[in-house]
């Protein structure tokens, strides 16, 4: 297996940063062929997501987002900014990493799908993404 940590930069508001564009990259570089690739988020506050982006999706899934994990007082987890507990209750809606299949180098998404780093977290600006490629 092939891995590669990049450092992504989210900001201090929730966000979505497209990962589509390094994870071709990584599977140029790793000149990969057929196989799986997984995008890993080794952080219990952000996800990663397969999703169209543009067109208005992004501001959905955020505003979607805040809708099902309100940033109020409700939450046990209270360190952080307010709200920061529904950040660690992430993970019951958007897992930590996606594997996509990859066929002669070339990950088998669809025409409108992106994969997406899922950061809601204002405390955490910088985020580690783990990819990793298994030839099969």
């Amino acid at each position: 297996m092939q891995t590669r940590d990049l450092t992504v930069t989210t900001g201090q508001e929730p966000s979505l940063t497209d990962l589509t564009d390094a994870c071709r990259r990584f599977l140029a570089d790793v000149h990969a062929a057929d196989g799986l690739l997984t995008v890993f988020v080794p952080h219990a506050t952000a996800g990663v997501v397969v999703v169209e982006l543009g067109a208005g999706s992004d501001g959905d899934l955020l505003e979607a987002l805040d809708r099902l994990l309100p940033r109020d007082d409700r939450w046990r987890h209270t360190h952080g900014s307010p709200g920061h507990g529904a950040d660690h209750v992430l993970p019951l809606l958007v897992p930590p990493s996606v594997t996509v299949p990859v066929e002669d180098g070339r990950m088998t998404l669809g025409p409108w799908q992106s994969i997406a780093l899922l950061d809601p977290n204002r405390d955490n600006p910088q985020r580690t993404v783990r990819l990793s490629f298994l030839a099969g």
